[in-house]
């Protein structure tokens, strides 16, 4: 147990958990607790007069309680919510022995306390559903008291409502805080929905490597570590793509993966170190076909998540009812800048950024640019679903080049809220290009750019082999369940977000390097 400076409640708990343990009842037992119903279930299940009444068996933490004379009535919060439970002297100790009301459950019990409870459903004269509780079985004691919120003169006190505290204490974030838990189940649902719906379509779930010798199939900065027992670096995944599509060369018409990624960049309201990204890919197929295919998933999950294709995001309604608007990024530049990038050099390109207060860096060339002036410009005006297609060739080194226009890539990023939420290319399957395009990643690399890829000499192997025609797609998940829970920060839809230590824990480690 951590060092730590007990407070008054704390010191109770610990001693009414030795007090439980002297009368013979074991605050953690081990057995076996067979629950019978849940809270929801038995209200919805409910009916008046049943004779005889439901005898359930339900389990959970007490969350409230009115201490009275011989009877008391707590509120049990499960999986499924809440429902109140009556607590009768004579009902619960029928024999001479009163200690187990008197003593274990007025005294020796607290809110946060998981208890079981075996009795019936009945309804009380104020016309709440509860349970008359026969007997209660101690589950496990709450040592720490649960931050549960009091009213006084109008006012809320001990509300657990700092973001920091939340984040850092998710397990009682969903205890206390109504809705939380709601966050995390539609999250479970979006992923269903959308594996369902690549499932339906034949497309094939797999798992490719997180440690990684190259870090490949994005521009990014990669976390680093180092391997013993091959001695050598390996790099945590920031795209999953490269080997995606060795598994397309490989005969795999469609295949899709849920990866964990890390990129070892700046944290912010949608940006986490640690995120889960979606990527498929589907022979034959190209980045027009990609659009239907993204769009209708889209307007399923939010179906299937909401019941409805509208999504309140604030104080903005966001419609997923296809079809979406689709837009060139050079066309998109010009409406919001007046700035037409068409052959544009980077000297160019570089004088705009810097005339319109668009920071840069030396090391930039003209995709990364074109990639500021898009990201401040017009980026966040891009509310409703879009389609931002055509990207120049500089912003896609692992794009096919347009039908059209070879200055351009067949790309489309999908633009919701203000954010980008998807990212898609008909595929570039040319060795010879692919390993020119590389080439050109590393003389920006040369240049000081460390987001640039590394030429993957296996994957310029695999596509000499023969990669068909082939349209890909990957989509954030963290964003994606923002929108589709109406939340505005990423933390908010992480169990778990990476936060800075405690600063009782960072003053503890600097003392230990002190020494």
């Amino acid at each position: 147990m951590a060092n730590q400076e007990l407070t008054e409640q704390e010191i109770g708990r610990r001693n009414s958990m030795q007090a439980l343990r002297d009368r013979g009842i074991e605050p953690y037992p081990a057995a076996e607790y067979v629950v019978t119903g849940h809270s929801a279930e038995i209200k919805e299940n409910f009916v008046d007069g049943q004779e005889p009444p439901r005898e359930v068996t339900v389990a959970g933490r007490i969350m409230s309680r009115r201490i009275m004379g011989k009877a008391s009535f707590m509120e049990l919060q499960d999986a499924e919510g809440r429902i109140q439970v009556y607590v009768s002297r004579d009902d619960l100790c029928p024999g001479e022995d009163k200690d187990m009301y008197n003593v274990v459950f007025k005294k020796l019990l607290d809110i946060g306390d998981f208890i079981g409870v075996k009795g019936y459903v009945f309804r009380t004269q104020m016309g709440e559903i509860s349970i008359h509780a026969q007997e209660i079985t101690v589950l496990a004691k709450s040592l720490r008291p649960l931050p549960v919120v009091k009213m006084k003169d109008g006012k809320a006190y001990d509300a657990f409502t700092d973001p920091e505290q939340r984040y850092r204490q998710r397990y009682v974030d969903l205890v206390v805080n109504k809705g939380i838990k709601d966050i995390f189940i539609k999250r479970t649902k979006v992923y269903n929905s959308m594996r369902e719906y690549f499932n339906s379509h034949g497309y094939l779930e797999v798992e490719t490597p997180i440690l990684q010798a190259i870090p490949g199939g994005a521009s990014a900065r990669p976390f680093i570590t180092h391997h013993n027992a091959l001695d050598i670096p390996l790099y945590l995944r920031i795209a999953d793509e490269l080997y995606l599509k060795r598994l397309i060369v490989g005969g795999f018409e469609g295949v899709y993966e849920f990866s964990k990624n890390f990129r070892n960049e700046g944290m912010d309201r949608t940006h986490n170190p640690e995120f889960t990204a979606m990527e498929i890919y589907v022979t034959y197929k190209d980045y027009n076909w990609m659009m239907d295919f993204t769009e209708k998933m889209l307007e399923k999950i939010a179906l299937d998540v909401n019941g409805t294709t509208d999504v309140q995001v604030g104080d903005t309604t966001i419609s997923f009812k296809t079809p979406y608007p689709r837009v060139t990024m050079t066309q998109a530049i010009l409406d919001k800048t007046g700035f037409d990038i068409t052959g544009k050099s980077e000297e160019e390109l570089r004088a705009f950024c810097k005339q319109n207060g668009i920071e840069v860096d030396e090391s930039f060339g003209k995709g990364k640019l074109i990639d500021e002036i898009f990201g401040e410009k017009c980026e966040g005006s891009f509310i409703q679903p879009t389609f931002i297609i055509d990207y120049p060739i500089e912003m896609s080194p692992l794009t096919k080049c347009h039908r059209n226009d070879p200055r351009l890539t067949e790309r489309f990023e999908l633009m919701v809220n203000g954010k980008e939420l998807a990212n898609a290319y008909s595929e570039l399957n040319d060795p010879i290009d692919q390993y020119e395009r590389f080439v050109e990643q590393m003389r920006l690399a040369d240049k000081g750019d460390d987001e640039a890829m590394i030429i993957d000499g296996d994957f310029i192997r695999a596509l000499e082999y023969g990669m068909p025609p082939t349209s890909g797609m990957g989509i954030g998940m963290d964003r994606l369940v923002m929108l589709m829970t109406g939340q505005s920060t990423i933390q908010e839809v992480l169990f778990f977000p990476q936060m800075r230590p405690e600063k009782k824990q960072q003053q503890d480690d600097n003392e230990k390097e002190a020494e």
